[in-house]
């Protein structure tokens, strides 16, 4: 744990809207030091699993990246929910399913520069739904890809969303490490 007192001494907000930006200054030790800070609300994640074997992704368009990259299905929680009803919620917005959601982790995304905090659940025992009305931004096709696929494409760099990337293969660290006990996820 980091032991410098820390003091901010200015912050002013630069753009507010689904994300807001803020620029602080704050001492560090005996420096001065300015930081642009994203704020975010808290998000989650979901590895949906069916069929005790295979994972479901989203395929959807990135303009911040200028490409459609293979992802975990995602989304933010909205003002008043809990982190397992936004869960529940965007499963069924982009995959339409429902499930039982078992916690796995939380991570910040990029804690350099964003406050964003990400939730991230497993997905079992699905049940197909209507799907719920996407957000004018998704565009999403379902890839159904074993769990050994998706752990192969998170080294060979063919899976780029970090949070896909993390939660696959913390997944498939917790199933190897379970493999010997009755608990599964």
């Amino acid at each position: 744990m980091y032991k410098r007192k820390i003091k901010v001494i200015h912050t002013e907000k630069i753009y507010s809207g689904n994300v807001s930006l803020r620029l602080d200054k704050f001492v560090l030790g005996d420096k001065i030091i300015k930081s642009e800070i994203v704020e975010h609300l808290p998000s989650v994640a979901l590895i949906p699993i069916i069929d005790n074997l295979d994972v479901l992704f989203v395929s959807q368009y990135r303009h911040a990246t200028g490409k459609t990259l293979l992802e975990i299905p995602a989304g933010r929680i909205e003002k008043g929910e809990t982190p397992g009803k936004a869960a529940l919620r965007e499963m069924a917005e982009e995959i339409g399913y429902t499930g039982k959601l078992h916690p796995m982790l939380k991570m910040y995304l990029a804690p350099g520069y964003d406050t964003e905090l990400m939730y991230v659940y497993v997905a079992r025992d699905l049940k197909r739904i209507d799907p719920a009305t996407r957000d004018d931004d998704e565009n999403i096709r379902i890839k159904r890809i074993s769990l050994t696929a998706a752990i192969e494409k998170c080294i060979n760099g063919e899976l780029e969303d970090c949070k896909s990337i993390a939660a696959i293969l913390a997944y498939a660290r917790i199933m190897n490490s379970r493999k010997s006990c009755s608990a599964t996820y």
